[in-house]
């Protein structure tokens, strides 16, 4: 069941801290697609410190931001759970000189500063050797046979399939999740991913929600539970229509989920400011992520961008929180965000304007418009209208009030905003 913090929060943080950044290389993916062997993505077990691992900074920082939720990922698609499981011997418990539990601190950072908790689970797992042992059913024989199948670390060899495999593959799946909904007290949000290479049934996902809502009451599901999750996980990419229902918009600070050396392409402030209100001024969250290096520590680069956008919150808080989608699209060319009483509507303008910014199909009467973070009121006037058919309500925005991230624009009504959505007189 969906939970109210939920809609409320706005902005959470992804982590993907794992073997991976030892190399610097793509987490799980660059021994599935070849890049490099498996023996050669598992020998960064033996470099995997976490010596500086510090999840009270971590979430100090997110808090400062203005994140409402952090989720760690506690097993990627390599295997290497971060725990000390007792489903099997890969973890960086036994495996990596860490030697150590790291989701332990890591919950009882977050809950020191009023974050809530999130785990990252993949069902799939391309080190188990029970794993690839089956198709999904809803391909037929002649499917299976095709080039899509031809991975052995996701599929069988065509007529090798092992129903019993599966079974066990399922009794260490669960055998995990029970660990995480088990021993680190509460779970606010499941983020599994993993999800594609079998089907709702051969997972059985309903069954698993049951079970996993009987260890915890209150948690949330994304949309990788399949036809079980509470919320859409839309990647990378911000949708043009947001999805029905509760979602969330995930995305990396630069091209990289985990620590890569080589991706210097980390987005700007005002990037991640644009991307961030353009969520939020469709009903999301943004869920950023940021990739630490081996030992624990955060990049520098990805420290900037966090604090970056955490100044342009504190500044802009009224416009954030306490709010819900704003104006559907072609009424302002920006984004935007209602109060809750709808009395109140804000407008994300994202550049300079050489004087006025616009805004149709307003029917209430404006009581005052003035700059968020900065109190100036601003002067503003309507131009055209005809019987029902507002005009449009131009707005006067002088150079000194111009945020270098985006502006934000307050207007008030006594009533709650009346839009309109006519065609206009045929």
């Amino acid at each position: 069941m969906m939970q109210p913090w939920f809609p409320d929060a706005k902005l959470g943080i992804f982590i993907h801290y794992g073997i991976y950044a030892v190399d610097g290389i793509a987490e799980s993916w660059s021994f599935w697609g070849g890049q490099v062997s498996y023996e050669d993505y598992m020998r960064q077990l033996d470099g995997f410190t976490a010596s500086k691992y510090d999840p009270e900074s971590w979430a100090a920082l997110f808090e400062k931001v203005g994140a409402r939720y952090a989720v760690l990922t506690t097993k990627h698609h390599d295997g290497v759970a971060l725990w000390d499981t007792k489903a099997n011997d890969l973890s960086v418990v036994k495996k990596a000189p860490a030697g150590r539990d790291l989701v332990t601190p890591f919950v009882k950072a977050l809950r020191r500063h009023h974050l809530k908790v999130g785990f990252y689970y993949s069902h799939l797992d391309w080190s188990h050797p029970d794993y690839a042992s089956v198709y999904p059913t809803r391909d037929s024989v002649e499917q299976t046979g095709t080039d899509r199948y031809t991975n052995r670390f996701s599929y069988p060899e065509p007529g090798h399939e092992d129903p019993e495999a599966w079974q066990r593959f399922l009794a260490f799946h669960g055998q995990q999740l029970e660990e995480l909904s088990t021993q680190f007290g509460d779970v606010d949000i499941y983020w599994f991913d993993g999800e594609w290479e079998r089907d709702s049934e051969q997972f059985d996902m309903a069954g698993l929600r049951e079970r996993l809502q009987a260890w915890q009451p209150n948690a949330i599901f994304n949309s990788r539970l399949l036809d079980h999750g509470d919320y859409a996980t839309p990647e990378q990419g911000i949708p043009v229509v947001p999805p029905e229902g509760p979602w969330e918009f995930c995305v990396t600070v630069n091209d990289s989920w985990g620590y890569q050396g080589k991706d210097a392409n980390h987005k700007s402030v005002r990037q991640i400011v644009r991307m961030f209100a353009e969520t939020i001024g469709m009903g999301g969250n943004m869920l950023l992520d940021v990739g630490p290096y081996e030992d624990g520590t955060l990049q520098p680069e990805q420290v900037d961008r966090l604090e970056g956008l955490g100044q342009w919150i504190r500044k802009h808080e009224e416009a954030i929180f306490d709010t819900v989608a704003g104006l559907p699209a072609g009424l302002f060319y920006g984004a935007s965000t209602l109060s809750k009483d709808r009395k109140s509507l804000y407008l994300f303008y994202f550049d300079r304007p050489i004087d006025q910014i616009a805004v149709k199909g307003i029917l209430s009467p404006v009581k005052q418009i003035s700059v968020v973070g900065k109190g100036q009121t601003l002067t503003h006037h309507k131009i055209g209208g005809l019987g029902e058919t507002p005009g449009i309500i131009w707005i006067d925005i002088p150079g000194e009030v111009v945020d270098e991230n985006a502006t934000v624009v307050k207007l008030e009504f006594d009533e709650p905003v009346r839009i309109y959505y006519g065609v206009g007189r045929g």
